[in-house]
């Protein structure tokens, strides 16, 4: 692969549990939304955010924003969505979810890495032996074809996604050398957890 390094910023998501736009909530003066787009700049090049069809957000400057085409289909539809919206150049690509506010830099690194090096057309974290769905990497034309296959057959989750492209999975010793708390992993549902998070600060 030759390309550029692009991602996709799922944030869709309807904040259920969180009872408002989480999203825009501030974490260390800034919106949730920018902390995953600026770890994810420290990678890729083509930023793509992908939000809910009535969603009004304002990003950093040289993101671009798509709409989901009908509200909270999944996070796989999304995905597409993004997946489609990248630059022509870009041929590997980042995924991670708007409300990861934790992401490090490093780990984001070891994914792309990984997929370079890799036959998969996916490189996932390991944790407790277990691929996780968020973040990874992905080889953007082999999963634009397995996305749009999976949805073509029902499915709407990022976890049977990431079984379908046989990620590569990085054991969690290895990413745990530059992200010791699993920080990367953090996502924020709820109040409870945004609380949680800014009472580390």
């Amino acid at each position: 692969m030759s390309g550029q390094i692009g991602a996709v910023v799922l944030a869709g998501g309807r904040s259920s549990r969180f009872g408002g736009d989480k999203l825009t909530q501030p974490i260390d003066g800034r919106p949730m939304l920018d902390h995953a787009i600026e770890a994810v700049r420290t990678v890729a090049v083509d930023i793509v955010v992908v939000l809910a069809p009535d969603a009004d957000v304002v990003v950093p400057p040289g993101v671009r924003i798509v709409h989901d085409a009908r509200s909270f289909e999944g996070p796989l539809v999304g995905l597409a969505i993004g997946l489609a919206a990248l630059e022509p150049a870009t041929d590997q690509v980042l995924v991670v979810a708007g409300d990861m506010p934790d992401l490090v830099p490093a780990v984001l690194a070891h994914l792309v890495q990984a997929l370079a090096l890799a036959p998969q057309a996916a490189a996932a974290l390991g944790q407790a032996g277990q691929p996780q769905p968020l973040p990874m990497a992905v080889v953007r034309a082999s999963a634009e074809t397995t996305a749009g296959q999976l949805i073509e057959a029902g499915e709407r989750r990022l976890r049977a996604f990431v079984t379908a492209l046989e990620a590569v999975i990085i054991p969690e010793p290895m990413w745990r050398a530059d992200d010791p708390d699993a920080a990367t992993l953090r996502d924020i549902d709820t109040r409870a957890d945004l609380a949680e998070r800014r009472s580390t600060d």
